[in-house]
């Protein structure tokens, strides 16, 4: 199984910081952020990734270049300056992930085991999402969990999950938000949910990097 860590996004909030440097590179605990997502899907078995690039791609790229010092293989998706969303992104990145992969996203810092998602089976054109307890800037959630119904809790989206490629059947290249997506499949009941209640963190802005870190040395 692959996995892809999305790497592309612009990371307007945490600048100053990402004025050079993509907010996936930006350091938790000595470490870039997209480097502790590396080393949690290779504990969980997963050697083959596909970082997809935009915004300084190549600080990324020249980092980690192949992936072998860690001891993994690590594939990039190029996308247009501004990059294609969230979904967009994963549609141009399909013929490098396969049948059925997972995707994290490479801003935030968790100890999610994601081998749990490796032990699913989906049938062709579902998926499974991670979500979170909603966090201080996400009071009001994203998403219900799927066996509870659209009255129940919204929680927030981790960002974590694992798709069949035909999840984005007939939907064409380009800018595209997955959110919107993710909600339609889970009306069509395509899309099946768990919650998360360990570590996860979104680092969206100078002032939560610096309080993660300041945590990461407790």
């Amino acid at each position: 199984m692959k996995a892809m860590i999305l790497a592309a996004g612009r990371g307007k909030r945490m600048m100053p910081l990402t004025a050079t440097m993509p907010k996936p590179m930006l350091q938790v605990a000595g470490k870039p952020l997209i480097e502790h997502h590396i080393n949690n899907l290779k504990r969980a078995g997963i050697s083959e990734m596909v970082i997809n690039l935009a915004w300084q791609g190549d600080k990324i790229k020249h980092y980690f270049n192949d992936g072998s010092q860690w001891g993994v293989n690590i594939t990039y998706s190029q996308e247009v300056a501004g990059g294609l969303e969230t979904a967009g992104g994963i549609i141009q990145a399909l013929p490098l992930l396969g049948e059925s992969f997972i995707v994290i996203n490479g801003d935030v810092f968790t100890d999610y085991d994601v081998s749990a998602l490796t032990q699913l089976h989906l049938q062709p054109g579902e998926a499974h999402i991670v979500l979170v307890e909603n966090p201080p800037h996400n009071l009001t959630g994203d998403f219900t969990l799927s066996h509870l119904g659209s009255d129940s809790p919204k929680y927030t989206f981790s960002g974590i999950g694992r798709y069949h490629a035909d999840f984005f059947a007939g939907l064409s290249a380009g800018v595209r938000p997955l959110g919107p997506i993710l909600r339609e499949k889970l009306n069509e009941h395509l899309v099946s949910t768990e919650l998360y209640i360990g570590q996860w963190d979104d680092v969206g802005t100078p002032q939560r990097l610096a309080t993660l870190n300041q945590q990461q040395l407790k």
